[in-house]
C-alpha cells in the first residue's frame, strides 16, 4: 500500500466525520429548537442555544451588505479549501499526523460553507459561561474541527522544527553559530 493512499484516506475518514457530525448536529438543532432557543445543559456554564451567524469567526463583517458577506465568506472558504489541498498534496508521504490536521479543517470549512450556501449564514448553537460571567460567542462543531486541526497542524510545525534543528546539531550539518561566518579563519586573514 502506497503511503499516499493511506494519507488520502486518512484525510477522507477525518474530513467525513467531521463534516458530517457537524452538519448531523446543526441539523438536529433545527429540528429540535426554535431560532434563539436556549437549553441549558450545565447551568452556569453550557448551554445549546440556536443561533445564526451571518458573519466570521466572532461575527466579524456581519453588519456588511449579505451581498458582500457572501462574496467574501464564500471566496474566502474556498481559496482556504485549494491552498489545504494543495498542502496536503506536498506533503512527505509518510506524514500521517498532518493529513489528520487537514481532514479535520477542510471539513469545518466545507460544513460552514454549506451552510453559508443553504441558508446564507452559519448555524451556531454550542454556548459557554465562562468565570466572571464572561459568555463566549456561540459556535458550532465545524468551528472545532478547525481549531483542533490548526491546533494539531502548529504542534506537528513545532515538533518537526524542533526535530530539524536536533538533526542538524546532532549531525553537525548547518552552522549552530550564525556570526561565526562572520569572523576570519585564520590570523592571516585579519591583517
Amino acid at each position: 500500500m502506497k503511503k499516499s493512499s493511506r494519507n488520502t484516506r486518512i484525510l477522507l475518514v477525518v474530513f467525513l466525520l467531521a463534516f458530517v457530525s457537524d452538519q448531523l448536529t446543526k441539523a438536529w438543532v433545527i429540528g429540535h429548537f426554535h431560532y434563539g432557543e436556549l437549553h441549558v445543559v450545565i447551568p452556569g456554564f453550557f448551554n445549546l442555544t440556536y443561533v445564526r451567524n451571518p458573519g466570521g469567526a466572532f461575527s466579524f463583517l456581519a453588519t456588511l451588505s449579505e451581498g458582500f458577506r457572501q462574496v467574501f465568506f464564500m471566496g474566502t472558504g474556498l481559496v482556504a479549501v485549494i491552498l489545504l489541498i494543495a498542502y496536503f498534496r506536498r506533503l512527505d508521504p509518510r506524514a500521517w499526523i498532518p493529513a489528520v490536521a487537514i481532514g479535520s479543517i477542510l471539513g469545518g470549512a466545507i460544513g460552514n460553507l454549506t451552510d453559508r450556501v443553504l441558508y446564507g449564514e452559519v448555524i451556531d448553537f454550542l454556548d459557554f459561561r465562562l468565570i466572571g460571567g464572561y459568555v463566549w460567542p456561540t459556535f458550532n462543531l465545524a468551528d472545532s474541527w478547525i481549531v483542533i486541526g490548526v491546533g494539531i497542524l502548529m504542534i506537528e510545525m513545532f515538533l518537526e522544527s524542533d526535530q530539524d534543528a536536533a538533526t542538524t546539531v546532532a549531525t553537525g550539518e548547518g552552522d549552530p553559530d550564525p556570526d561565526s561566518s562572520l569572523a576570519p579563519e585564520s590570523s592571516e586573514e585579519a591583517v
